[in-house]
């Protein structure tokens, strides 16, 4: 196959440092899910492309700046899903982890119209606390 599939050639726009400039690749409902027992002060559902934004805003605080996101692999899973595999990085409270996290989104009608962030969050727990998982 040497054509991208249609979902995974649409997250190849995405650019996530530059949200206003890929606004029109997400529906006007949007919802990213964030669960994290580890961050349960960013936990919840960010609506629209402002509510990604505030996401990754709260993220940046949080971090110092530091927060990176590394992709690793991109797989569609039949025609409205594809998962990503990423390891994030940052500071938090002085203390540099990397987590492993899978994302999905739900793609309908050409749009991003809902992802969820599944964090390692037990890993990054260890890490964050300095014990050895």
């Amino acid at each position: 196959m040497t054509e991208d599939h249609p979902n995974v050639a649409l997250l190849s726009k995405l650019d996530l440092r530059d949200l206003d400039a890929s606004a029109s690749l997400f529906s006007n409902d949007f919802v990213w899910h964030y669960f994290n027992p580890k961050l349960p002060e960013v936990e919840g559902d960010y609506v629209g492309v402002d509510g990604f934004k505030k996401f990754f805003s709260i993220l940046a605080g949080k971090s110092k700046g530091t927060f990176k996101v590394e992709p690793i692999s991109a797989t569609p899973v039949g025609d409205e899903l594809v998962v990503v595999r990423t390891c994030n990085s940052m500071e938090l409270d002085d203390t540099s982890t990397a987590v492993d996290v899978v994302v999905i989104w739900r793609i309908v009608d050409g749009k991003f119209a809902e992802g969820w962030d599944i964090p390692s969050a037990f890993t990054m727990a260890a890490k964050i606390d300095g014990d050895e998982a």
